[in-house]
């Protein structure tokens, strides 16, 4: 289902607790819409900040919802593996091709493949997330033995 929490109860859209494709572009289709150059990455990001914007915010996006996928539920502005490096344009060779897998992956019905991909080191959700203000809070969140930095 596809849901946007921040929609509910607003009347923008029939159904806000399950929105249909289109209604909610999800962070790999979002990346494949970019990689394609059917959207303006520009157009992508999250209201007052000045670097949650454009492609390297399509694909932190779609690495989250790998991570959720994964059944690793994230903030919106939880990083790790190359996310910062991409927010600072620095994610070196190769970081389009890694996210244009993970959207691939997450397009399809199959437990297997996001676990074979969640084996990748800039994928899999560390002990430490580094959030919006870079600090730790140091926060458990048992069973998955992870912490959130806020």
């Amino acid at each position: 289902m596809r849901i946007d929490s921040e929609i509910l109860g607003t009347g923008h859209v029939d159904r806000p607790e399950d929105l249909a494709p289109g209604e909610l572009v999800t962070g790999g289709e979002a990346w494949v819409q970019y990689r394609s150059g059917l959207i303006d990455p520009d157009m992508f990001g999250v209201a007052g900040t000045d670097h949650a914007w454009g492609w390297a915010e399509i694909s932190g996006n779609a690495v989250r919802d790998f991570a959720a996928l994964s059944k690793l539920e994230t903030l919106p502005w939880d990083e790790w593996g190359r996310m910062t490096a991409a927010y600072e344009d620095k994610a070196g060779a190769g970081y389009d091709r890694l996210i244009d897998t993970v959207a691939a992956v997450c397009a399809k019905d199959d437990p297997l493949s996001l676990t074979r991909l969640f084996a990748y080191e800039d994928l899999a959700v560390p002990q430490r997330i580094v959030g919006e203000n870079g600090q730790g809070i140091g926060q458990s969140l048992a069973p998955f033995r992870w912490q959130r930095s806020v």
